[in-house]
């Protein structure tokens, strides 16, 4: 079974699939690790336009700059932009262990509903289950962002002014409520992370593993 966890950035995906594999032994990878792989072949013309989320974030360097530059609308716009150009590498690693019969979680903003629903038609219910985390709060996120254990957190360390934060929440919302309205269209579970979020891990895993 390919399990995908799909979402805006900093929703939970990364601490779920690492719980996911501690619990049953099931290795996982990052769409951001399949992004990176997936540019090796490019040229740098190919390079520059399908990762403008990236491209944008190395002219601007700091996360004040990035969010002070850009509406919320235009990061997801780019971000969205950047997640159709992994879509190929996600296919590939997803076979390629459906054929060594092995279990595996691919984690990462990449993984739209519209791309798990191909995979789906592609490889089967009985190998491809899907669920998105989302935020809606960009108040209370700007909060937890400070809870943050995670070493060298790209958010806490590239950004200075507090006001950031809160846009930063306020992208998550906007995507989680366009992610939302995808994931209803075809048919996946959405788990909200703003509140008790390691029972909504809990649950989320409860639900893969049904």
């Amino acid at each position: 079974m390919i399990y995908l966890i799909g979402g805006p950035p900093r929703c939970g995906k990364t601490t779920f699939a690492k719980t996911m594999s501690k619990k049953y032994g099931i290795p996982w990878i990052s769409t951001d690790t399949l992004q990176v792989v997936s540019g090796e072949y490019m040229s740098q013309q190919e390079w520059n336009k399908s990762h403008p989320y990236t491209l944008l974030r190395r002219k601007l360097k700091t996360n004040d700059a990035f969010y002070n530059k850009l509406t919320p609308q235009k990061i997801v716009s780019v971000l969205r932009q950047q997640a159709r150009q992994t879509f190929r590498a996600i296919d590939m690693a997803a076979i390629c262990e459906i054929n060594d019969g092995n279990d595996y979680v691919i984690e990462g903003y990449h993984i739209e509903p519209s791309l798990a629903s191909k995979l789906t038609k592609k490889y089967g219910h009985k190998n491809i289950k899907a669920i998105f985390l989302v935020k809606y709060n960009a108040e209370k996120f700007a909060i937890d962002v400070h809870k943050s254990t995670t070493p060298n957190d790209w958010l806490i360390v590239g950004t200075k002014k507090p006001e950031t934060f809160f846009k930063v929440g306020r992208m998550v919302s906007l995507y989680s409520r366009w992610l939302e309205k995808e994931a209803t269209k075809y048919g996946y579970k959405v788990l909200s992370m703003d509140d008790n979020f390691n029972k909504q891990l809990q649950e989320a895993i409860k639900y893969l593993q049904s």
